[in-house]
């Protein structure tokens, strides 16, 4: 019986190698990748989706690695148990279904190594068709170490590596690329890892700049085992000497000029060290004083007329910058001009009020002036008009009048002559019923126009009206000499500036 069994499934065999594959793997159904990590326990499957009209006489599981032979790895046969042949895979495969089952021998694999990747194969031998399969890849991962970090380098003309970035032992191999400003180039390399691993390198080179110092670089590592690609942000490491610039000369050094500063501004990387002031004359003048990167000239002469040099330097080289200064003389009075601004407002000023000063001196001295004559003017005008004090003996005298006649009124100054003109001295008196022109100058009936144009007159032109040099007394009319005391009455006279007495209703021609 078993006999016979044995000599069947050889028949089968051979027919199925002596019949054409036909369309292979149209009904053989696998999963065309399984990723898995290693350690895991992976399941392959495998299923003949119609058999209608076909007899399944066996199934084989082969491996193919990437590198090597083909291998069987498990048999299934109706009749038979399960066989797994020897490979690197016996003990940690096996069919997932008990009893396994010829439509759907699917397996698992335990423990899984990432040498276990590669292809494989779901093949079914069957009546009349003969060998139909399905082909699944199996994808090893491994998450990889990344890494990135700058290198420090010195500034120079030759190009080097400025930055690396490193994705080890991972699988598969990761991919790099680089994002920077920075005018450089990168180059990508990967060699095998550890247990089937793969590890990637990567570097950027340029000929390194001390403007490259501080740029921004970054490093982005994609990998399948990541949802996004991870980022590496890094700033360039550039060491250079010293660039040094002096800063503060205006190229208007005159002398006597004060506190006149230099400031002597260097970068440099590492941060420099060492700030050192020369002067190209050899000693530096006794007006300059030094502090740190400034140089400070207290007072500005001829000694500064020289060149500063300022040496900066840190342990990678020296940096230096120089300026001349050139002193000139001074294009101004070096005094202060806001000093000279002032003094020319304070003249200003003080002119201003001098000259206000007098205009308010002349109006006050017109004012006086005017009053006076006002006063003057009301006893004139009674007297020219008849509004003055009568004599006694008609009855109809007024009230006593401080302004009386310039002369005594007794009888040995004078003669009463009904037909002519008092005389005091030989000399006639004006009738006392005509108005003397002082009179009808100071009277209060000249309007104000007229008032105006005679104090406009110049002194000598007033007095050219009249004729004569001794002044004429105006006298009183006969009728009122009785009343007179003394030769002038005293409130008739006025005490001038010059130390001389006049009199106040005297006329002068």
């Amino acid at each position: 019986m078993a006999g016979q069994d044995c000599v069947q499934v050889l028949l089968l065999l051979l027919a199925s190698t002596l019949l054409p594959h036909g369309a292979s793997g149209q009904r053989v159904k696998v999963e065309p990748e399984v990723l898995s990590y290693p350690g895991q326990t992976v399941n392959l499957r495998c299923a003949f989706t119609d058999t209608t009209g076909i007899q399944l006489t066996m199934v084989t599981w082969i491996y193919e690695p990437k590198e090597g032979e083909r291998m069987n790895i498990a048999v299934l046969h109706p009749v038979f148990e399960p066989n797994y042949p020897d490979s690197p895979l016996k003990g940690r495969v096996s069919f997932m279904q008990s009893p396994p089952n010829m439509d759907g021998p699917s397996i698992q694999i335990s423990d899984v190594r990432m040498t276990d990747e590669g292809k494989y194969i779901c093949e079914f031998a069957s009546y009349p068709s003969g060998h139909e399969q399905g082909v699944t890849q199996l994808v090893m991962l491994t998450k990889p170490q990344n890494s990135a970090s700058p290198l420090t380098v010195e500034a120079g003309p030759k190009p080097m590596v400025v930055a690396r970035c490193e994705s080890l032992n991972g699988r598969p191999a990761a991919q790099i690329r680089w994002v920077t400003t920075a005018n450089g180039n990168a180059t990508t390399s990967s060699k095998p890892g550890q247990d089937n691993t793969v590890s990637v390198t990567s570097e950027y080179r340029l000929a390194p700049a001390a403007a490259d110092n501080g740029k921004d670089i970054s490093c982005l590592v994609s990998h399948r085992t990541q949802t996004s690609p991870e980022s590496f942000q890094m700033k360039l490491k550039v060491l250079y000497a010293p660039q040094v610039a002096i800063v503060g000369y205006d190229n208007n050094w005159y002398v006597g000029r004060t506190n006149v500063l230099l400031t002597c501004q260097a970068s440099g990387n590492p941060v420099p060290t060492t700030v050192l002031w020369k002067s190209m004359t050899g000693e530096m003048p006794d007006t300059v004083q030094i502090k740190d990167n400034q140089l400070k000239v207290l007072k500005v002469d001829e000694a500064v007329n020289t060149t500063f040099v300022c040496e900066v330097k840190n342990r990678v080289g020296t940096g230096r910058d120089q300026v001349t200064a050139l002193v000139r003389e001074p294009s101004v009075n070096p005094s202060n001009v806001g000093v000279v601004a002032g003094a020319v407002i304070g003249s200003l000023l003080a002119l201003l009020l001098v000259a206000a000063l007098v205009a308010v001196l002349v109006t006050r001295s017109r004012r006086q002036q005017q009053g006076y004559r006002a006063n003057g003017g009301s006893d004139l005008k009674a007297r020219i008009f008849g509004g003055g004090k009568k004599a006694s003996k008609n009855g109809t005298g007024g009230a006593g009048n401080n302004n009386g006649p310039i002369y005594d009124g007794s009888a040995h100054q004078g003669e009463k002559n009904n037909h002519g003109p008092l005389t005091i001295g030989g000399r006639p008196e004006v009738a006392a019923g005509t108005p003397t022109a002082q009179d009808i100058l100071l009277s209060s009936e000249l309007d104000d126009a007229e008032r105006r144009k005679f104090d406009e007159l110049e002194e000598e032109e007033r007095y050219d009206h009249f004729s004569g040099g001794a002044p004429i007394l105006q006298l009183r009319p006969p009728n009122e000499q009785d009343e007179m005391i003394g030769d002038y009455l005293d409130d008739d006279m006025e005490s001038q500036r010059d130390g001389s007495v006049i009199s106040r209703t005297a006329v002068y021609v």
